[in-house]
């Protein structure tokens, strides 16, 4: 929208965050701003940071900076963020990146002031934990919303995110609204379910093996299976400047940010995890590997589907969506489990072979029931030894610098590993993980009066490192999460 201006503006680090500059709102129209740019831009005493400000509102940073009394208690404070956390729906003025929403709606906080699309559902767990569905219903109304007007869930409600999506937690809200709307919550989803299938299984009828197309990928044996990707092989608006300089070591610029930007849809932006050398960021390759936690999450919404089509008499439908669900059941114990390791990993598919490198996404299959009792028993152990830590469970057990590395931590993994070892029987190891975990939160907080987006959990009085940007504050699926396992010491 803003050509040379944006360029310009990303690259000179006005802003010490890019995501500013994307996220501002013209206070003219932006063709009349970009046409004086160009005629001021070249005379002696033109100052760019001073044309920024006279011609665009800065966004506000929503809840960073919000301190509690550390004499209260940590829940006390997260019901205190939430009014500060929640959006209503406003018109948007033209030229801001923002996408419009139908229903009030959480965002995480910090420089987070949109909706994002996996953390929400973790956000859902601490509204779920107070009983309140009706935000819950107006979370996932939203994501229905952009799911028919764009297709897809976007990363979140920008402009800039509607090249790519996120992990698809959609259906997980919607069966977190079945526990009490049953059949209803089914019926009144099907036809977003449906959409949202149908991008991530785009191209999956016409694929050869030799041709990946976005983000379905056709292996040897005739198997589909799901990565992540990204539309737009050009810099982040969000992260330019980063984007830019990081292009000056590789020869293949559009291939480096294809994999930037497909790392950012998988939510682990970023982590070795997508590297070929843990310790070259211009190794990336995320598109080369099908992700084990992507292909658990599209087992579920073939379930969700499955059962959705059950709910309104479409036994067909519900029939090939069973089937679609079994065939990925056994595509991911067949590909994804490394025996050596006795651990789940991501498929390298241009090698054909694991990456042998080990993440907290293993504890995907645990979570989805896709594991059998003895592959569950073993990531136990393997969590158990090598992953947990003071503070809960670390990422992964590289140190790269990255922020989903060791040493942190995050209330999503920590949620899906809890759930998931309680499925298999490991009730005291996911009690000793909530409990630090837990822990880890209140000591933080009586600290800095906060909840943050991500937690040392190697060290629990230091800061967690690496990120494109300041650890932020707020936060929306750390509140979630605490609010859902403190509930659960209320009634047990």
């Amino acid at each position: 929208l803003f050509g040379q201006l944006f360029r310009d503006v990303q690259l000179s680090r006005i802003f010490a965050d890019n995501k500013t500059f994307a996220d501002c709102t013209p206070k003219i129209a932006s063709e009349v701003i970009l046409g004086r740019y160009l005629l001021e831009k070249n005379e002696v005493d033109f100052d760019l940071q001073t044309f920024v400000h006279q011609h665009f509102e800065l966004p506000k940073v929503f809840a960073s900076g919000f301190v509690s009394d550390v004499s209260d208690s940590v829940e006390a404070h997260i019901h205190k963020l939430w009014p500060l956390l929640t959006r209503q729906p406003e018109a948007i003025p033209q030229g801001s990146s923002l996408l419009a929403l139908p229903f009030p709606y959480i965002v995480p906080g910090g420089r987070f002031g949109e909706i994002y699309y996996w953390d929400s559902y973790f956000t859902m767990l601490g509204f779920e934990a107070m009983n309140n569905g009706e935000v819950i219903e107006q979370m996932t109304d939203n994501f229905a919303f952009l799911i028919e007007t764009y297709g897809h869930v976007p990363n979140g409600n920008r402009t800039y995110f509607l090249s790519r999506s996120q992990p698809p937690f959609f259906a997980l809200l919607v069966e977190m609204l079945a526990k009490n709307g049953g059949h209803d919550s089914y019926r009144k989803y099907l036809p977003a379910l449906e959409k949202e299938y149908l991008f991530w299984m785009n191209g999956a009828s016409a694929l050869t093996v030799a041709a990946p197309n976005r983000r379905v990928v056709r292996l040897a044996s005739g198997v589909v299976l799901n990565r992540y990707w990204d539309d737009s092989p050009t810099p982040r608006p969000e992260s330019y400047f980063e984007d830019v300089e990081l292009a000056q070591t590789t020869t293949n610029p559009e291939m480096l940010f294809r994999n930037l930007r497909a790392a950012c849809e998988s939510g682990w932006d970023f982590s070795s995890r997508w590297f070929r050398d843990a310790s070259d960021f211009g190794s990336i390759r995320t598109t080369e590997l099908l992700p084990l936690d992507l292909n658990c999450l599209l087992f579920q919404l073939e379930n969700t589907l499955a059962r959705a089509y059950q709910a309104t008499g479409e036994q067909s439908g519900y029939e090939v969506l069973t089937a679609k669900a079994l065939k990925r059941k056994q595509s991911i114990n067949q590909y994804f489990w490394h025996e050596p390791s006795k651990t789940y990993q991501d498929y390298d598919f241009i090698n054909a072979q694991t990456t042998d490198i080990q993440s907290l996404a293993m504890v995907y299959p645990l979570f989805f029931h896709v594991a059998s009792q003895e592959q569950a028993a073993q990531i136990a152990m393997i969590l158990e030894r090598d992953f947990l830590k003071e503070g809960g469970l670390v990422t992964t057990l590289v140190e790269s610098g990255q922020q989903w590395d060791s040493p942190n931590g995050w209330a999503c993994l920590q949620w899906l590993a809890i759930a998931g070892l309680r499925n298999y029987g490991f009730a005291d190891l996911a009690e000793t993980i909530k409990n630090r975990w837990l822990k880890a939160n209140e000591i933080v907080f009586k600290k800095t009066g906060k909840m943050l987006e991500k937690y040392n959990v190697v060290n629990i009085n230091t800061a967690p490192l690496g990120g494109e940007y300041n650890v932020q504050d707020g936060f929306g699926w750390t509140n979630g999460l605490y609010l859902k396992l403190i509930s659960e010491n209320k009634t047990s």
